[in-house]
């Protein structure tokens, strides 16, 4: 819980107004979520808090780089990271259903732990096909790509004619 302990903002004695946070978010951050698909993470975290009479208003923004291990070819490669979530805090009792928008705070709380919401927000904005991006651009030489490229299924032509067993599967159409 010592990873998580910078991320606990005590709310009570600010004003009402504005407040800005910043945090650094690396990889022992997402070894307390036990989250290891990132080989390193270097991301700041800015939280602006608004504090009003009756409520939180919370704007979370993240950017900065992580280390993703590609789905195709297993090469890591940095993705860029910019996300933003904003975030409603009420108090009173919790609902059995809660929302995503906004959180319930029991009566008395005097301070939250945003460690949570940055944490799903940054996994929740990666892609979920993970393709490096020199794949993309024709730049990456790998030894798994020559072989995907010489098992991919080839197109049989016989005598110039396409192969007549397909042509029944063409009438489906």
């Amino acid at each position: 819980m010592e990873v998580l302990k910078e991320f606990t903002l005590p709310f009570v004695g600010l004003k009402d107004g504005k407040h800005k946070f910043k945090f650094s978010i690396e990889n022992t951050f997402f070894e307390h979520f036990e989250f290891n698909d990132f080989n390193e993470a270097n991301l700041e975290g800015r939280l602006i808090l608004d504090k009003k009479p009756n409520f939180l208003e919370l704007h979370f923004d993240v950017q900065g780089k992580v280390s993703l291990s590609c789905d195709v070819t297993t090469e890591w490669f940095d993705h860029d990271m910019n996300t933003q979530f904003d975030l409603i805090v009420k108090f009173g009792v919790p609902p059995e259903n809660p929302s995503d928008e906004i959180q319930i705070l029991p009566e008395g709380s005097y301070q939250i732990n945003v460690g949570q919401q940055f944490y799903e927000m940054i996994v929740l904005s990666l892609p979920l096909k993970r393709v490096h991006p020199g794949i993309e651009d024709g730049t990456l030489k790998s030894d798994i790509l020559n072989k995907l490229k010489a098992l991919e299924p080839k197109e049989e032509k016989l005598n110039g004619q396409e192969d007549p067993r397909w042509n029944k599967l063409k009438d489906l159409l």
